[in-house]
């Protein structure tokens, strides 16, 4: 059944009059410094796209290319009125195929009835184009920049402190209260306690640990004090057991050590923390040390040891145990001094090294932070810019 004239005239009249002008310009590229299954489509926007014009968005159209014919046109994505470019940073593309690509700009609205209405017109074809990957992220070059830098300071550091250079680290209250402390347990024939928190091996905190374990094992052995490590973990206290095994040998006092000083007591948390407050009580040492992860049970192992009067050294890098430590302890390693302090109390050229070379690294931002404050401040100069990531 033919529509009446009239009608045809009405429905021809109102399309051409919602219709809005086709995008012009379409070209597709692959998209730069990814790694590939993207590509970038950019276009000319449709002269009715304005405000108050017939564009209320734009969809993206696209067909595999392949023998020289396009396949079927499908949508892959839309952008509202005003943009000009799309990316399909999603990867939904299949790097080494070509690709065409289509902007349609579209006008939606309701008629009389409330039904939706859509007039679109579409542009003509981009060029075929295919994705790939890059080797280079040029936009990331101040990130290789500066991973290049730093790793010349840490290097340099390092030989520096081969070659036996004296490197300055600053010093750690802490750190310098060990033989302190570890004398003042020998001058009263009490015990030193060491705790190594509830991590594992494969933390960094309990890594560091260690580290200072070793250090205050061979004051322990040159002063004839007994260290008592008890550990919540069993691949700890076989670590343990070797670096104060080592650090016994290492003061030439092999044949005092014992393997039960380092020794097992539970996995659960406040099973242990309630069997080392129990020691604690029971033996009343007159030196503690708090070294690697902990949690909760901070607070009960440092509050028990403050009771007995014992002088306790802390430290850890978790941020909510902190203040725990630094009201019930009279030293604390806060933050990242738990990992210098390894390398200040070792004297490892390699730990050494990279801490200096950290630091000089550090030092750097700090000045670059002041600068940028200034520049910035004044409207001379962005110099955030060169630190942007994309």
């Amino acid at each position: 059944m033919t529509a009446p004239a009239d009608t045809l005239a009405t429905v021809d009249s109102s399309a051409i009059l919602h219709t809005p002008a086709p995008p012009t310009n379409v070209a597709a590229e692959d998209t730069p410094n990814d790694g590939g299954g993207a590509i970038t489509v950019t276009w000319s926007p449709s002269p009715d796209d304005h405000e108050g014009g017939k564009v209320k968005g734009y969809k993206i159209i696209r067909a595999e290319y392949d023998d020289g014919k396009p396949g079927e046109f499908k949508e892959v994505g839309d952008v509202p009125a005003g943009k000009t470019e799309y990316s399909n940073e999603d990867g939904n593309t299949t790097d080494g195929i070509l690709y065409l690509y289509m902007v349609t700009a579209f006008n939606r609205m309701y008629d009389e009835a409330g039904s939706l209405l859509e007039y679109s017109s579409d542009s003509e074809q981009s060029d075929p184009v295919t994705s790939s990957a890059q080797w280079f992220n040029m936009t990331r070059i101040n990130v290789l920049a500066g991973v290049v830098l730093l790793s010349f300071f840490i290097i340099y550091f390092i030989q520096q402190a081969k070659a036996g250079k004296d490197l300055y680290i600053r010093r750690i209250a802490g750190m310098e209260a060990v033989d302190e402390a570890v004398g003042r347990a020998t001058e009263m024939g009490k015990k030193i306690f060491y705790i190594t928190g509830l991590g594992d091996m494969d933390n960094m905190q309990t890594i560091a640990s260690m580290t200072i374990l070793g250090r205050v094992a061979e004051l322990a052995a040159e002063y004839e004090t007994y260290l008592d490590v008890p550990v919540c973990r069993s691949l700890v206290m076989v670590t343990g057991r070797e670096v104060v095994k080592e650090a016994y040998s290492k003061v030439g006092r092999p044949d005092s050590f014992k393997p039960d000083q380092v020794h097992y007591l539970t996995d659960d948390q406040f099973g242990y923390a309630a069997a080392v407050d129990g020691m604690f009580v029971r033996e009343e040492p007159a030196t503690i040390f708090y070294m690697g992860q902990f949690f909760a049970e901070s607070l009960i192992l440092a509050e028990t040891g403050n009771s007995i009067g014992a002088i306790q050294i802390a430290g850890t890098a978790m941020p909510a145990q902190l203040p725990f430590f630094v009201a019930a302890c009279d030293y604390t390693l806060i933050g990242e001094e738990l990992f210098a302090a390894s390398s200040y109390l070792s004297k490892e050229p390699k730990l050494l090294g990279s801490l200096k070379g950290q630091d000089v690294g550090k030092g750097i931002i700090l000045v670059a932070l002041i600068i940028g404050v200034v520049l910035e401040s004044f409207g001379i100069w962005q110099l955030s810019n060169l630190f942007m990531v994309k």
